[in-house]
């Protein structure tokens, strides 16, 4: 019965579909351009602007009710509405109001498990189409914060890790919900990487770590076309991000080219006189909207109520002001958001945007182990057990999205499975040692405002365990944003899925792996480590502190400050665990299939220059398996010999490839300067170095199964 459920891959529509794209060339990413170029868009600003009483131009530089900008009627310029988040449309009342519901997709960091750039194109136009139907002017996503650490309350909104991973997976995500007529905005700048007390966070990082680890990403999205950038909530070097000049001025304006709308994120700047004259153009919400609570615990921190009396006391200018009018305004003008009002015709593609986001829980969950176990027979007897059973797991805070359909996985599994599939919230013994297998469904609860533990609750890890005493084939179905601690179970069970937070309808997808109607394809977007004290950023909670699973001192800026100093530097991640020789449980990179594969024939030029490097490398891949699958190609380089401490390996390439049972082909890779360089702090700019250098090539960041060297002159 197993080969059956096997051989039905075989015929798999989106398999097939799919691999008929990755026949095509590989075309060179082209980035979003507004429809009114900047030019001509700032232009219209300065006419604008003139036009202005002080008192309007004020009234641009700070938001309102929330989640609008301020409006100037008589001259045409209408409120803009923002909305939350990077994983869909957040429901709030007054969007309710407009489209009544909004696709709940897998949170981002699934999207990136997926390796699939054009998958995070599909994903992000349609939740800019449904921006569009609600006259939702600004997405307040994509966050592309680093994967620093697993504790992270807001991993499950990023894209991991990995720089180069991110990048490729970002820079289309913001064409995508660009091309609707949306704004895109790029949080959160910089350096936000957890949530314990991110108020009074303040980071150390050098130079060099900020370029090669932190500040890609945002380069992608900026590259890309992004026309909105937010601030983070943290100090770097001893400023908060939305009020740094060294942030915004140098790093994000200067160094990056960043040329449009910068906002602050929501209470998230202290001091008037820096904000206005650090280079940030809007603060946000820009008023306390009248909450007791928000005026006795910050005062009065707002742009708009401080702009006269610091005007009158001349320490700042009305130029100062102006500045900052005019790049919300080229912004808004260049997308021309003015003049757009909402287009209903979109919610005609709810089932579209649906289908979407169940082709990203396919291809994006990871099959971390499998000892033979999956797929699972329909025709045999299931229990269905677990505390996320019964539910649609979600990450919480700003980035939920309820959605709507929404199928839990005893749903799922019973349109499958049929009676086959029981849902036992407490099976006995007897129940166990009578069931062919056993799912398991768990999880974390990840939200912004605070951290979450890296050890699960000893109760459910008991739970896993008293299951596996009673049955061989335990699967467990891992819900959450980041790496959890598997150690005291991972040996006693049979295989572990990680769903992450799959969406409304992802469970559906939990349930086609699980019986085999989906080849699992999707890879980690970062390491699992197998203690938290292992990973690089495990002292951050200061000595004597505790983790607080709640928002009561998220606002609570009299805190002492806590100071967290990057001393990884730019080993993170998997170049942190090779760095160190330490063994993690799940390497950067890594997920299982149904079917194998074989990497081949490699040919790469042997030698290239280093001022202008180019190297080509080809691998053919097959798949010597009985079934369709996909897998990802990926190419890291090593640096053999440096002027500076450099990871033993980093990822610059890669590729996922669709293919039948014993189908070939040959996927071709260009390494240029990006591939080889690092960052020279002292000298202030990108060095590739003369040397040798060797091409990794493989499946994860450990199973490497090819090597080359090249030299570069």
């Amino acid at each position: 019965m197993k080969t059956k459920l096997l051989i039905s891959l075989f015929i798999l529509q989106t398999l097939i579909s799919c691999n008929e794209k990755s026949k095509q060339s590989m075309k060179a990413f082209e980035p979003f351009v507004p429809p009114i170029s900047y030019e001509k868009a700032d232009s219209m600003a300065i006419s604008l602007l003139g036009k202005m009483t002080l008192e309007e131009k004020i009234n641009l530089i700070g938001g309102h009710k929330m989640f609008y900008t301020g409006s100037v009627e008589r001259l045409g310029i209408p409120a803009l509405l923002m909305s939350d988040a990077t994983a869909g449309v957040r429901m709030l009342d007054h969007i309710r109001e407009k489209i009544g519901k909004s696709t709940a997709f897998p949170c981002p960091v699934a999207l990136a498990a997926t390796w699939n750039p054009e998958l995070a194109y599909q994903y992000s136009h349609s939740i800019g189409e449904e921006c569009r139907a609600a006259g939702i002017n600004i997405l307040l996503g994509p966050g592309v914060n680093i994967y620093r650490i697993s504790q992270n309350g807001r991993n499950f909104e990023y894209f991991g890790e990995d720089p180069y991973l991110g990048a490729r997976m970002v820079e289309q995500y913001i064409k995508g919900v660009q091309s609707t007529g949306t704004i895109a905005t790029l949080k959160h700048f910089l350096c936000n990487n957890h949530e314990y007390h991110r108020r009074t966070t303040n980071v150390l990082v050098d130079d060099r770590t900020l370029h090669e680890i932190y500040l890609p990403i945002f380069k992608a999205g900026i590259d890309a076309g992004a026309m909105a950038v937010m601030t983070a909530y943290n100090q770097v070097r001893g400023e908060y991000c939305g009020q740094s000049q060294f942030v915004i001025s140098e790093l994000l304006r200067k160094e990056l080219g960043f040329k449009w709308l910068v906002m602050s994120d929501w209470w998230s700047t202290f001091d008037p006189e820096k904000t206005i004259k650090s280079g940030l153009d809007l603060e946000m919400p820009g008023e306390s909207m009248d909450i007791p609570y928000i005026k006795e615990m910050l005062g009065d921190i707002y742009v708009k109520t401080n702009a006269p009396r610091l005007l009158t006391a001349g320490k700042i200018s009305e130029a100062d002001i102006d500045r900052m009018v005019r790049s919300y305004l080229r912004t808004a003008i260049a997308m021309d958001l003015f003049n757009k009002k909402a287009d209903t015709t979109y919610l005609r593609k709810f089932e579209e945007h649906e289908q979407v986001a169940l082709n990203t829980a396919r291809e994006g969950m990871v099959l971390l182990k499998n000892n033979g176990v999956l797929p699972l027979s329909t025709n045999a007897r299931v229990i269905v057990t677990g505390p996320n059973a019964n539910t649609v797991a979600a990450g919480q805070g700003s980035a939920y999205v309820e959605g709507y359909n929404k199928i839990t996985l005893v749903e799922a599994m019973n349109r499958i499975f049929g009676a086959n599939a029981a849902y036992i919230e407490k099976p006995s013994a007897e129940d166990l040692k009578t069931a062919k297998a056993v799912v398991v469904n768990i999880g974390t609860a990840d939200s912004e405002g605070y951290d979450r533990p890296f050890d699960l609750p000893a109760e459910t890890e008991q739970f896993i365990l008293e299951i596996a005493a009673h049955n061989p084939n335990v699967v467990v179905v891992v819900n959450s944003g980041g790496g959890i601690n598997m150690t005291r179970w991972i040996d006693r069970v049979a295989a572990v899925l990680y769903a992450f937070y799959p969406g409304q309808i992802g469970n559906v997808a939990v349930a086609e792996i699980l019986s085999g109607k989906i080849n699992p394809s999707g890879k980690l977007p970062f390491t699992i480590e197998r203690n938290f004290t292992d990973s690089p950023g495990a002292d951050y909670i200061p000595a004597g502190q505790t983790m607080e699973n709640n928002w009561n001192n998220d606002l609570n800026i009299k805190l002492p400050i806590n100071t967290v100093n990057y001393h990884e530097g730019v080993m993170v991640g998997y170049r942190w665990y090779e760095y160190k020789n330490i063994e993690p449980l799940f390497w950067f990179g890594h997920g299982l299939s149904y079917t194998t594969f074989s990497i081949e024939k490699p040919k790469v030029t042997p030698s290239s220059s280093a001022v202008d490097p180019r190297i080509e490398c080809s691998v053919e891949i097959k798949n010597t398996g009985r079934v369709a699958g996909a897998e990802v190609v990926q190419v890291y380089v090593e640096d053999v010999q440096a002027s500076v401490v450099r990871p033993k390996k980093e990822l610059k390439a890669f590729r996922k490839v669709f293919l039948q049972p014993q189908e070939r082909q040959t996927i071709q890779f260009t390494l240029g300067k990006d591939a080889f360089a690092f960052y020279d702090a002292n000298r202030k700019e990108w060095v590739v170095e003369p040397g040798e250098f060797i091409l990794h090539i493989g499946t994860s960041s450990k199973n490497i199964l090819l090597q080359q060297r090249v030299v570069l002159k």
